[in-house]
């Protein structure tokens, strides 16, 4: 706004210079109003229309930069808003999230997350994750869309992580749904994702030491290998130079580190 009252501080003059500049011309006319042809000479309209001309062009360029500058300030103002609100908007729609699962309104939960699956936010999307893997196991789901649910939340998860590599979450359920999508893929490829898997939960745990979810997940994947029949062991063999191995004591310090920490809870 300083910009806009310079300049009309600058114009004030201008509109007053016509009558200013009269002055020595009407003593040099002997009596004339402006100009050397007098009062009613064609000088003297000559140099007031010239000068209206110059007025009103003046006072039309500072209304256009006025006009400028006010939209130019209007947009800022509008954007920062926008900023605000976004960032407003988020925390509530996570919020609303959380107490949809809290309250185990899987659908709901779905229909609200679903409308933010393009976000940038890492937050928003693992529990897209979370919801789309959660609808997927209800009875009611049928088998193609459990699978093409298994695939999308696989999408969602892959995707928080690449926003934020850094969100305990976006790893924990990025390993769940990398999970469920072996089961659509056959015996090799869910060996094959098995150490990617145990990656991403330790990782979660590097991140949030104090989750027990994610360190009971870690205790069930060493007891899923520990257990594995001998078969599925000859063919993990075949296809891996080291397939993925575990035993039961390494299953069960896990689950005794992830009763620790569920204790610690209450």
């Amino acid at each position: 706004m300083a910009a806009v009252v310079a300049a009309l501080v600058l114009v004030r003059p201008f509109r007053r210079g016509p009558a200013c500049l009269a002055r020595p011309l009407r003593r040099e006319a002997g009596g004339a109003t402006c100009g050397p042809w007098g009062r009613g000479g064609p000088g003297a309209r000559r140099g007031a229309g010239g000068s209206e001309v110059l007025t009103k062009s003046l006072q039309r360029g500072v209304a256009l930069s006025t006009g400028c500058f006010l939209v130019y300030e209007a947009h800022k103002l509008i954007s920062g808003f926008a900023e605000v609100h976004a960032s407003f908007k988020v925390e509530e729609v996570i919020e609303q999230a959380d107490y949809l699962y809290g309250s185990g309104e899987t659908e709901k939960l779905y229909r609200l997350l679903v409308q933010h699956k393009n976000s940038d936010d890492a937050e928003l999307l693992w529990r897209l994750a979370r919801a789309s893997r959660d609808l997927a196991q209800l009875s009611s789901t049928s088998a193609q869309e459990k699978r093409q649910l298994a695939y999308e939340a696989l999408e969602y998860a892959k995707k928080a992580l690449e926003k934020n590599e850094s969100n305990f979450a976006a790893h924990k359920w990025y390993a769940i749904c990398l999970s469920d999508v072996g089961d659509f893929e056959g015996i090799k490829t869910k060996i094959g994702n098995a150490i990617v898997i145990k990656e991403h939960f330790q990782r979660a745990i590097e991140l949030n030491p104090k989750d027990a979810t994610t360190i009971h997940l870690i205790g069930i994947w060493c007891y899923s290998f520990a257990e594995m029949p001998w078969y599925q062991r000859k063919i993990a063999a075949t296809l891996f130079a080291t397939p993925p191995t575990s035993t039961f004591q390494e299953a069960l310090h896990y689950f005794h580190m992830a009763e620790e920490e569920q204790l610690h809870v209450f």
